[in-house]
């Protein structure tokens, strides 16, 4: 079983930055995977990046392109978002994903960002 738990979620005005942590419960080397998703109040659940490998640039969805990064420590077995330039569109639950055969996520950290 493969737990992830976020954290690093809070208010910040629009033009801020935050940055979010992953901590998984096994080697992150071991997983296939793991992506940033993030949920709006009353909209789909959307993906927001993937990392797949510490060689592979991680891949955004255009509207975090630019301001969002995803970044990797496997010693800590820890997933980073950052973001900057934070939009009040940004608001929402932000999940980690972690696969291997199946998906695993996290509980979600609330992100407010205010105008």
């Amino acid at each position: 079983q493969v737990h992830l738990v976020e954290s690093g979620g809070g208010l910040v005005q629009a033009g801020g930055s935050l940055t979010l942590s992953c901590v998984v419960s096994v080697n992150i080397t071991n997983l296939y995977g793991m992506a940033w998703h993030r949920q709006a109040p009353e909209k789909q659940r959307e993906l927001v990046g993937v990392i797949t490998s510490p060689t592979i640039t991680p891949d955004y969805v255009d509207s975090v392109k630019g301001r969002f990064s995803i970044s990797r420590d496997d010693k800590k077995n820890t997933i980073y978002l950052s973001m900057n330039n934070l939009k009040p569109e940004d608001t929402g639950i932000y999940y980690c994903q972690g696969w291997v055969k199946q998906l695993y996520w996290g509980q979600g950290t609330q992100v407010t960002v205010s105008s």
